[in-house]
């Protein structure tokens, strides 16, 4: 039986796959790391969980989704949630997913599906230790 003490919190990641299968799986497997895990295949819940209080340190959300893309989804999640990570997954390589308005910055964490257990770790620990590329801010 796990312990967690109060200056161990785990971390919560919420997910968002519409393919109930792999939303099925990847909670089991992070939920067996040790995280704390809210999934749901609509996006739109997804924002619904975004807006309640309570920790929320990661999105893992699909490219590509029937109801609406990542990209729009990890905006909206940013404006709600400014210091929450995002982490896209998808069966599509990084460089295809620009064609769905998912820029990722230098260095950005991608998880590429199918995934083992050990890349969704790696992928996942990564991504809550990513910061983007600093910009310069515009002088006029």
């Amino acid at each position: 039986m796990a312990s967690s003490s109060p200056a161990a919190a785990p971390q919560t990641i919420l997910i968002v796959d519409d393919d109930r299968g792999v939303l099925s799986v990847v909670e089991d497997m992070l939920r067996t790391m040790g995280y704390t895990v809210i999934g749901t295949e609509d996006p739109v819940v997804a924002l619904r969980y975004a807006r309640m209080p309570g920790a929320i340190d990661l999105l893992l959300t699909d490219v590509v989704t029937p109801l609406m893309r990542g990209g729009q989804l990890a905006q909206e999640f940013r404006v709600i949630r400014p210091g929450a990570k995002v982490l896209f997954m998808s069966a599509y390589n990084a460089h295809q997913v620009e064609a769905y308005r998912v820029k990722l910055a230098p260095g950005e964490p991608f998880l590429k599906k199918p995934f083992t257990m050990d890349e969704l770790q790696q992928t996942v620990q990564a991504a809550l230790v990513y910061r983007p590329p600093a910009t310069r801010p515009h002088h006029l």
